[in-house]
């Protein structure tokens, strides 16, 4: 996979491996699941998507995985820019 694009899984496709040196988060409303680079963690921008999902969630995530408490275009927005790193 291209560090250039953003792999997404859909909903459906829960049951799909994450690739190595990826990480998959649940974002929004409908809990819709990504496929990240673990290096966007060390981001600030991304940084503060974690700190969001802290204070809502502590470290008790209901999906079992990380959920990121934000809307599915905002999220959309900080990944598109760090993939431009």
């Amino acid at each position: 996979m291209s560090s250039r694009t953003l792999p997404q899984i859909n909903a459906a496709s829960k049951g799909v491996e994450v690739p190595k040196g990826y990480l998959a988060v649940y974002v929004g409303d409908k809990m819709k699941r990504f496929v990240i680079l673990v290096p966007y963690l060390n981001q600030p921008s991304f940084q503060e998507l974690l700190s969001q999902a802290e204070e809502e969630f502590g470290y008790d995530h209901p999906t079992g995985g990380l959920t990121i408490p934000c809307q599915e275009d905002e999220f959309l927005n900080v990944t598109s820019r760090l993939n431009e790193l």
